[in-house]
C-alpha cells in the first residue's frame, strides 16, 4: 500500500555500509534543524573566541593564552603530549589562530558564508581539542574527562562535518546567492568552499 506524502515530505534512498536504506523525512523540518544547528554551532564559536578576548578583562585584550593548558593541562600519558608542548613553545602563533579561527569561524557559520571551509577549519579545531582531552592512550580506552573516547569536541566535530555535508550555508545564508555569481559558476571548485 501506498502512502501519502505532502509535497514537502520526501524519501531519501542510500547505501550504506553495503545495505540499500530509504527512509521519509520532511523538507521543511530539515531546512528549520539545520539552520537552527548552523545558528547554535556559529555561538559555540563566538562565544569561545569572545570570551577569550575579554579573558584578561577589558584593560587587557588578548590577554588569554593557551601556554598553561598546552603546557600543564593535556596529561603525560596522552599519546599526544608532545605535540601539544611542542605548540606550547608556540603559544604567540596558537592563541591568535585560536581566537580569531573562533570568531571567524563563529560569523561564517553565522551568515553562512564560505560555509564548508569555516565548518571544516572548526573541525579541525575540535579535532585538536579532543585529542588533547585523551587522559590515556588506546590501552586504557582512550579516557576524556567525563568517560570514554568521545566528548563534546566530537560531537562538535561530526556536527560540523554533518552540516557542511548538507551545504548548510545555502539555507538562508550568504552562499546560496554566491553560489549564483558569474565567478562561482566560472570556477566550480569554488563550491567546495561554499556550501
Amino acid at each position: 500500500m501506498a502512502t501519502k506524502r505532502t509535497p514537502a515530505e520526501r524519501t531519501l534512498e542510500s547505501t550504506l555500509l553495503g545495505r540499500s536504506v530509504s527512509f521519509n523525512y520532511s523538507e521543511t523540518w530539515v531546512a528549520y534543524s539545520i539552520v537552527g544547528l548552523r545558528l547554535v554551532m556559529a555561538w559555540v564559536f563566538i562565544q569561545a573566541g569572545l570570551g577569550k578576548v575579554a579573558d584578561g578583562g577589558w584593560g587587557e585584550p588578548l590577554a588569554w593564552s593557551s601556554a598553561g593548558f598546552l603546557n600543564n593541562a593535556v596529561a603525560d600519558a596522552n599519546p599526544l603530549h608532545g605535540l601539544f608542548l611542542w605548540f606550547g613553545d608556540y603559544a604567540a602563533l596558537v592563541d591568535p589562530l585560536v581566537i580569531f579561527g573562533q570568531l571567524l569561524i563563529g560569523l561564517a557559520l553565522l551568515v553562512g558564508a564560505c560555509f564548508r571551509f569555516a565548518a571544516l577549519m572548526g573541525a579541525v579545531q575540535m579535532l585538536f581539542f579532543w585529542t588533547a582531552a585523551w587522559e590515556g592512550g588506546l590501552a586504557a580506552g582512550l579516557p576524556v574527562e567525563n568517560g570514554f573516547v568521545f566528548d563534546s569536541s566530537f560531537v562538535y566535530m561530526l556536527l560540523l562535518f554533518g552540516l557542511a555535508a548538507w551545504g548548510a550555508g545555502r539555507l538562508a545564508g550568504i552562499d546560496g546567492v554566491l553560489e549564483q555569481t558569474g565567478i562561482v559558476r566560472s570556477n566550480p571548485w569554488l563550491r567546495y568552499v561554499l556550501g
